[in-house]
């Protein structure tokens, strides 16, 4: 049995052909029915009307290590995935990747296991999941345990390949240097989004991962080689290859706007650049510190780093790198939210969600006119 339409009002709407006005939009059981004029509104519509400002899609967040004050590394686990969703949802982000940072073997396993079961489970926000590492270079290492980076072998390719056929989406980020181009061949055919990150690698070595089957790059400009004057390396190669996609911290810490500014103006299509939170573990709550691996991460505001100032994660809202593109790079604020929402889901081949048009999940934010984030809706529920 159906339950009643519903419908929101009262705000402009973000849809994928660009914003309208006196519209609301219509949700039934979880899912967007339709956007239409308000004059069209039958008597028996139950309304939720909002005091101004935009209503967008929900934000899709595809490289997720924490939140709610935990770490998938320290706790691979249903109810650690459980915590984090619901902790990005609350700051807008309603589908994400939770993402395991380089671990051993073991802890791997268990955050594998951990998001078939919650995906099993129907955990509200979980798409899948993101395994960053442990196949990467240890010159490029960042925040990463360099004694747990190591070559990909055929026991963990296969690993990999079983675990694409239970998941709707695995994300794997690795580095040219440690796995081979065949590899990446068959974790592309297996429908794994293959990124590239934490790397040295040439501008040659990308474009042959990208021709490969990799259709990423992790955290833009961060942990990678960047564009010299005859060596483009990683960072060349995310832009100038249509073939390659990249996420971007757009915190103003980790890349500097100058930088995104330029990133944004060279990209060649029909890749695009997208924005990821990093978050780590303090995302949506009120945590200083953490540990990962053993070792201790400080917050300084924004800031989140080890003792020895290595950047590790971020400590970043979405809707704030969505603004901060607009505000500092010149993208116009409809655009940017784009970023963070559509353009991600399209990226995994989940065309419905990140927008808000009919039968899409009604994932919906109200940004007020203050620029705020107001309420969330997840699947038709009203969050806050």
């Amino acid at each position: 049995m159906s339950s009643a339409l519903q419908a929101i009002t009262g705000a402009e709407v973000l849809t994928p052909d660009g914003i309208v006005l006196d519209h609301a939009v219509l949700q039934r059981d979880g899912r967007i029915e339709a956007v239409v004029p308000v004059s069209d509104l039958g008597p028996d519509v139950q309304t939720t009307t909002v005091d101004g400002g935009l209503l967008a899609p929900g934000f899709v967040d595809l490289q997720v290590n924490g939140g709610g004050g935990l770490m998938l590394n320290n706790a691979p686990e249903v109810e650690t995935l459980r915590v984090m969703a619901a902790a990005h949802a609350r700051i807008g982000a309603t589908s994400i990747l939770p993402t395991l940072i380089t671990d051993t073997p073991e802890v791997t396993r268990r955050a594998v296991a951990a998001a078939i079961a919650a995906i099993a489970e129907g955990i509200p926000g979980i798409l899948g999941l993101h395994l960053e590492g442990p196949h990467l270079s240890v010159s490029r290492k960042g925040a990463h345990d360099a004694a747990l980076i190591r070559p990909m072998e055929q026991s963990d390719l296969e690993m990999l390949l079983e675990t694409a056929a239970l998941l709707p989406v695995l994300k794997v980020t690795v580095a040219p240097e440690g796995v081979s181009n065949a590899q990446i061949m068959a974790m592309a055919d297996a429908g794994i989004l293959v990124s590239l990150g934490h790397t040295d690698a040439s501008y040659d070595a990308c474009k042959a991962a990208a021709n490969a089957g990799a259709r990423c790059v992790t955290h833009l400009f961060n942990a990678q080689s960047q564009m010299g004057n005859r060596e483009p390396g990683t960072v060349g190669a995310a832009l100038a290859l249509g073939d390659l996609s990249a996420g971007l911290i757009a915190d103003a810490i980790h890349v500097h706007p100058a930088s995104m500014k330029t990133a944004l103006g060279a990209k060649q299509g029909p890749g695009c650049v997208f924005l990821v939170s990093d978050a780590m573990a303090t995302a949506g709550s009120d945590i200083e510190s953490f540990t990962l691996n053993g070792r201790e991460i400080h917050r300084s505001g924004d800031r989140l780093t080890l003792a020895d100032g290595t950047l590790a994660g971020a400590h970043l809202e979405l809707l704030d790198a969505a603004q901060n593109i607009s505000e500092l790079s010149g993208v116009a604020l409809p655009k940017a939210l784009e970023m963070a929402s559509r353009q991600p889901a399209d990226l995994i081949g989940q065309n419905q969600t990140g927008r808000i048009c009919p039968d899409a999940a009604a994932d919906i934010l109200h940004i007020g006119s203050a620029g705020r984030l107001e309420s969330v809706w997840q699947g038709g529920r009203k969050l806050s």
